[in-house]
């Protein structure tokens, strides 16, 4: 069935609060402490605790990111679904919270909320799952 209405534009994300600060080379910690609402410094912190096996912790920080990001794209004119590009710099923020918590989910038994989050992943940006998912997986 053809959706009638077409696919809403796509939600292009403003710049990061925590982005030039993290590129500077400043810690994620310091960064996430000075700007909690910087989506880049959860989904960061995340990634490292995940990459060093402290899951617990991996999965609060990209549940934090995760929300930022989801007030921030619904600041932004997202209604909940539709295109976020990967090609878009201040979306990949968004774009990796969702792999990373599929991961962290993943690893803490929660199949179906894994799950969720990679085909949300996926309905957003294709690129974004090839990226993030497709080659672990």
């Amino acid at each position: 069935m053809t959706n009638l209405f077409g696919e809403p534009p796509a939600t292009l994300l403003p710049a990061d609060p925590g982005a030039a600060e993290l590129a500077a080379g400043d810690s994620p910690q310091t960064v996430a402490s000075l700007h909690p609402d910087s989506a880049l410094a959860w989904v960061t912190l995340a990634e490292l605790a995940l990459a060093e096996g402290r899951d617990l912790e991996g999965y609060a920080f990209v549940r934090t990111g995760y929300h930022r990001s989801l007030d921030l794209l619904r600041r932004n004119g997202w209604k909940g679904h539709g295109p976020l590009p990967w090609e878009h710099e201040p979306n990949r923020a968004f774009l990796r919270s969702l792999a990373a918590l599929a991961d962290a989910s993943e690893r803490l038994g929660d199949e179906g909320e894994a799950h969720r989050c990679r085909e949300f992943l996926h309905e957003s940006s294709p690129e974004a799952y090839a990226e993030l998912v497709a080659p672990s997986g």
